[in-house]
């Protein structure tokens, strides 16, 4: 990511040249069994009208006086369905369709329902709730806003069970004109959570050593490492540059930051730029160092730079849990030579230079396996708005070539990137096609429009520009980075491991701009940080904290929080 005004003017044009390429050619819950008693398969509990075809036959209706009329059936279900569930009153009203659910065995268990909303309570808290309980310690999970687009997205919430009934719920509790539907509803076997809640600190090194400070909900001062990792997040994502002109996000810092971390109980993923500057689908330049070398020179110097900073992670006693080798790379890296279009026509090189890179992202990615074989490689891709097709165009070519990788990394900004059932169906398509986790390692909100830095204008900056039902305030900031985590950990297929919220502390300091290069360079990104212009914690940070079945998730996939020394 860039947040620069010059790099989002990069990014548009990237984005088309995509989708002419591109034409050419269920997530987050992970498999925990519930227990058997005895020998054969558990039986499965059947929801009785799942698809509400037979109307509300099975549900039982209940609500606020006189408003318990405000669930009904309709046409025009998911998937095409004849019947939906909605729940809807002109006046403000609280209904709630549930039904009791047996035969369920001691475990984990899944609720799940295809959703849709709008009209909510104005600042972005949704109005609608999908709640699984009876069973053990109840759980609800917010409904998002889907009025950006109208299309579903799946929605799920687990729970442990102690006992063999649970009561599945649906409930609108807002002002008049707030709307839900529902349909497909499920209970199943296993839990979804959110496994990452992570955060990307990579600027904070500079902020305070130009002065920031930080302070907690509470307008304590703290450090924002710890403060972060007290609300719930178990990941940092770092950058990496190889050379950059501050200083700053050189391996030193990186390492530094990242052993901040791990002592404050977090994990550590490690975004290597392979240049001296930001790297996004605009801006792939080769560091100065490398200038001149071949194509085969160029994947030499990606793995000997990733071999030393490697080594210096673990030998500072860091051992990164996850590393991208590129930024967001749709394009390519290391332009002209591993450019995968043809963002500068007049270099005299084209665009199909996927054997150049693949050749960097094999080296890069050997050479991370060489040094921590545990360390799981990303390849970071973004323009999910394109389609699909964008992304599988990428990564079926890049999967003929035999580049070895572990996950798929996806930038989603909602402002940007299209809507959550765009993201649901690209974590879906892609995680069953190339049979790997996907990771939202960006994903970011404004709290503000209002500008800490007059002299460089905000990224998001103006009303239209925002996600529809999401306000840049900070209950708005909150709301929509939590839809977007649960919109990754209930997407169909299982394998949505969670997002990682792009520098929530990068405030607002004099010469930490977003030009390494020029000091007198602004911070456009300011108002999307987590601490407001203050310097104290929003509420948004406490959507890092975690359920009993994040927990289980992050357990399950050996991500669970280390031990503070």
């Amino acid at each position: 990511m860039n947040p620069s005004t010059t790099t989002r003017r990069r990014r548009v044009a990237a984005a088309s040249a995509a989708v002419a390429l591109a034409a050419t050619g269920l997530a987050g819950a992970t498999a925990l069994p519930a227990a058997a008693h005895g020998h054969g398969p558990v039986p499965t509990p059947q929801v009785v009208n799942p698809g509400f075809e037979d109307g509300l036959t099975g549900w039982t209706v209940s609500g606020s006086q006189g408003t318990s009329s405000a669930a009904k059936t309709e046409d025009g279900g998911h998937d095409d369905s004849a019947n939906r569930l909605t729940e809807w009153s002109a006046s403000a009203y609280r209904a709630t369709v549930s039904q009791r659910v047996t035969g369920v065995t001691k475990g984990w268990w899944t609720a799940s329902a295809w959703v849709r909303s709008g009209g909510g309570t104005g600042d972005g808290t949704a109005a609608g709730t999908l709640t699984i309980s009876g069973c053990g310690k109840a759980a609800s999970v917010s409904v998002p806003d889907t009025t950006q687009d109208g299309r579903w997205v799946r929605l799920a919430v687990s729970t442990r069970a102690t006992s063999g009934t649970c009561t599945l719920a649906i409930t609108t509790d807002g002002p008049g004109g707030a709307w839900l539907n529902a349909d497909d509803v499920a209970l199943t076997s296993g839990v979804v959570g959110r496994a990452v809640r992570g955060g990307d600190l990579s600027s904070v090194a500079k902020n305070e050593d130009l002065g920031a400070v930080y302070r907690d909900a509470r307008g304590r001062v703290g450090d924002p490492v710890r403060i972060l990792a007290d609300q719930g997040m178990n990941l940092t994502r770092v950058k990496v540059f190889v050379n950059p002109a501050d200083g700053y996000n050189d391996v030193a810092h990186a390492v530094a930051t990242a052993k901040r971390a791990q002592r404050a109980g977090m994990r550590v993923l490690v975004d290597f730029h392979y240049s001296d500057t930001w790297a996004d689908p605009g801006a792939q330049k080769i560091p100065s160092a490398w200038s001149g070398d071949t194509p085969a020179q160029l994947a030499e110097d990606v793995r000997a730079f990733t071999t030393s900073a490697m080594r210096a992670f673990v030998r500072a006693g860091v051992r990164p849990d996850y590393v991208q080798v590129g930024n967001e790379i749709n394009s390519g890296m290391l332009f002209p030579w591993g450019q995968t279009w043809d963002v500068d026509p007049s270099d005299g090189v084209d665009g199909a230079q996927f054997d150049n890179l693949a050749s960097f992202l094999t080296a890069g990615s050997e050479a991370v396996t060489a040094v921590s074989p545990s360390t799981k490689v990303i390849l970071h891709l973004t323009n999910i708005n394109q389609g699909t097709g964008a992304l599988t165009w990428w990564l079926d070519e890049i999967t003929a070539r035999d580049v070895p990788f572990d996950v798929i990394g996806l930038s989603y900004y909602g402002y940007w990137h299209g809507s959550l059932a765009d993201l649901q169906d690209a974590i879906s398509t892609t995680s069953a096609r190339y049979d790997r986790d996907v990771l939202v390692v960006e994903t970011a909100y404004p709290f503000t429009l209002a500008d800490d830095t007059p002299t460089w204008e905000n990224t998001i900056d103006q009303p239209s520009e925002l996600v529809s039902g999401y306000p840049a305030t900070p209950a708005g900031q909150a709301a929509q980075f939590r839809a977007v985590q649960d919109a990754v950990a209930s997407a169909p297929g299982g394998r949505g491991l969670g997002a990682v919220y792009w520098e929530p502390a990068w405030t607002d300091v004099a010469g930490n701009g977003w030009d390494p290069a020029d000091p007198t360079s602004g911070n456009a990104w300011e108002n999307q940080a987590m601490f407001d212009f203050g310097g104290r914690l929003l509420p948004a940070a406490r959507d890092f904290a975690p359920t009993a079945a994040d927990r289980a998730a992050e357990a399950a996939l050996g991500l669970h929080v280390a031990r503070r020394r």
